[in-house]
């Protein structure tokens, strides 16, 4: 049979059965549909880390610390005195509530017990009763260990000793009532305390204006510089914000610059919805010396971020011995955001898996009760010279048609789902690739699985084949 022939034939008996047809792909649709949304979610994710941490550096590793409290349930006093026990007082004997009672000493029913000579007394002072009650370490090594706070002395020495960084800077961030501009009451805004060199180190640039300086940072200057979602909140653009004054705590702030949209997060900080001013300004006028900031430092060669790791602990070990820090690099929390969209892609990839099987076997069954019920028509085609190889091909190009028009409506299905799942915060990035890969796919499936069929049709006996009723 010629191939022309061949393919008029199989349109006859598609176009006589399109709602046959449209049901038995079912199973090809959304297999073909999921194909397409697993390729354009994970094109999408990729994109997503990749802008996510275009403005941290490879080689950026922050350190930081949290304070711990006390194994003791609070803080000891630092005299090293009584603790308070229920109702006494720790500057006395006596119980808070007031006096001891009348009548000549304690009630014989309870209360105290009686000491023979009062209170015992204690060689070289009062015991350490955070160690005994706390755990292993002694007041004085837990009172240092929350007093612990990182600072510029501290950058400075890991400067100093830890081999191969290229820059170091040191930053923190808190929330602060802001007026002025176009705000009619105050609002709270994040407020990050920089150095000068952190929009360098960040791969922040500028919109209008410039960034904080080293002679602003040295005088503890009222300066800032703005997010761009800021400046558009507060001012209604970059440019009207530039060198106004917003009041930060009630003190007002000249805008020195605003930083361009970044919609990502640097260091923790997201420089868009946040309002910049130098380290000192802030330590002196807002946080004073209660902050936790966190130190950046950058490395030379990505490749040895992990030596420049191990370098840093040491470092910090001999300043604080029985301190904890946490220690992380961009590269580790790349790999991680990385790792979670593999993740989803490799469920995502089973499930259009399993789908296409299970529409390969529906395509399948059809297709057995397909070929029983055109036996008589097998028989015709052989009687009329149709070779094993023209009855094979037929119902195998039927089941790949079925299959190719099945994979062409979970294309379809696919554009129209993409506007609802980035209606649910996931970007989808839809590609040409991702469309041909779901064909491709749909077609095979119902190749490879129409196959046995159309191969158990091309060995039917002609005779026999007509005679079946």
């Amino acid at each position: 049979m010629k191939p022309i022939e061949l393919l008029r034939l199989v349109w006859i008996n598609l176009s006589q059965n399109k709602f046959k047809v449209i049901m038995t792909s079912i199973g090809i649709v959304v297999g073909s549909a999921t194909i397409m949304l697993v390729i354009a979610i994970g094109t999408g994710g990729k994109m997503e880390v990749a802008e996510q941490f275009k403005n941290l550096n490879a080689g950026a590793i922050d350190i930081s610390y949290e304070m711990q409290s006390s194994g003791f349930g609070g803080r000891m006093s630092s005299g090293g005195g009584m603790p308070s026990f229920g109702g006494m007082s720790s500057g006395s004997g006596r119980p808070s509530g007031g006096g001891m009672p009348s009548g000549g000493g304690m009630p014989s029913g309870g209360g105290m017990p009686s000491f023979g000579g009062g209170m015992p007394s204690f060689e070289g002072g009062m015991p350490d009763f955070g160690a005994m009650f706390g755990g292993r370490d002694s007041e004085s090594d837990r009172m240092n260990r929350e007093k612990i706070i990182l600072s510029e002395e501290e950058m400075e020495e890991l400067s100093v000793f830890v081999p191969g960084l290229s820059d170091v800077t040191i930053s923190y961030s808190s929330n602060a009532s802001v007026e002025g501009g176009e705000l009619e009451e105050s609002a709270n805004y994040t407020i990050a305390g920089v150095l000068y060199n952190y929009m360098e180190i960040s791969n922040l640039s500028m919109q209008i204006g410039n960034f904080i300086a080293e002679e602003n940072e040295e005088g503890k200057e009222k300066v800032c510089v703005l997010g761009n979602s800021v400046a558009k909140e507060v001012f209604g653009s970059a440019y009207n914000a530039y060198d106004e004054i917003i009041y930060i705590d009630s003190r007002p702030y000249v805008v020195k610059g605003v930083f361009e949209e970044m919609g990502t997060v640097a260091s923790g900080i997201n420089p868009d919805s946040s309002i910049f001013i130098p380290y000192s300004t802030g330590i002196k006028y807002l946080v004073g010396e209660n902050v936790s900031p966190t130190i950046t430092v950058i490395a030379e060669e990505v490749n040895d971020v992990e030596t420049v790791i191990t370098n840093i602990e040491t470092v910090l070990s001999d300043i604080y011995p029985n301190a904890e820090f946490t220690i992380s690099d961009a590269g580790s929390k790349m790999e991680a955001a990385s790792a979670s969209n593999e993740t989803l892609t490799i469920l995502l990839i089973a499930m259009a898996v399993i789908v296409f099987i299970v529409g390969g076997i529906g395509i399948m069954n059809v297709l057995f009760v397909s070929v029983k019920e055109r036996t008589n028509e097998i028989g015709v085609l052989k009687a009329l010279g149709c070779s094993r190889k023209d009855i094979l091909l037929e119902f195998l190009m039927e089941a790949a048609c079925t299959s190719l028009v099945g994979a062409l409506l979970g294309v379809l299905l696919a554009l129209g789902i993409t506007p609802v799942v980035e209606a649910l915060s996931v970007r989808v990035e839809l590609s040409v690739f991702g469309a041909l890969l779901s064909l491709v796919f749909g077609v095979l499936t119902g190749s490879i699985f129409g196959f046995y069929p159309a191969y158990k049709a091309s060995t039917f006996v002609p005779v026999v084949a007509l005679n079946q009723e």
